[in-house]
């Protein structure tokens, strides 16, 4: 499966973005997916999963309460909301796609997507 993923870009603390992954390919509902960022000098970090289905989700705690994933099958992506955005959520996202149970952790996941900028300003 390829990933494409867009809607990242400039924003102020407080506002809010909607980031989009695009999948090719026709299993697409059978795919857990995943978010993650990396911010310059880090690691890249897990911050959101959601199971095929779109029946359980998941969350890195500093996100929680702050940022959705939800998936929509018919249109092969995923979304995730990110409201109340903060100067430490600025990192470029990566979404990814696994055929094996959903993960929180990097290496549970198959397929990766290109990235998108994230910056918010204080």
């Amino acid at each position: 499966v390829q990933l494409q993923a867009s809607g990242g870009g400039l924003v102020q603390a407080g506002d809010s973005l909607r980031l989009s992954c695009a999948a090719s390919g026709r299993t697409f509902s059978t795919y857990a997916l995943g978010w993650f960022r990396q911010a310059p000098g880090k690691e890249r970090e897990f911050v959101a999963a959601i199971n095929w289905s779109g029946d359980n989700t998941y969350y890195a705690d500093s996100v929680k309460g702050r940022f959705t994933i939800s998936r929509d099958n018919a249109k092969n992506t995923v979304y995730l909301q990110m409201n109340s955005l903060k100067p430490e959520d600025t990192a470029v996202y990566y979404c990814a796609a696994t055929v094996r149970v959903v993960s929180t952790t990097r290496r549970g996941y198959d397929y990766w997507g290109q990235g998108t900028q994230v910056t918010v300003s204080s």
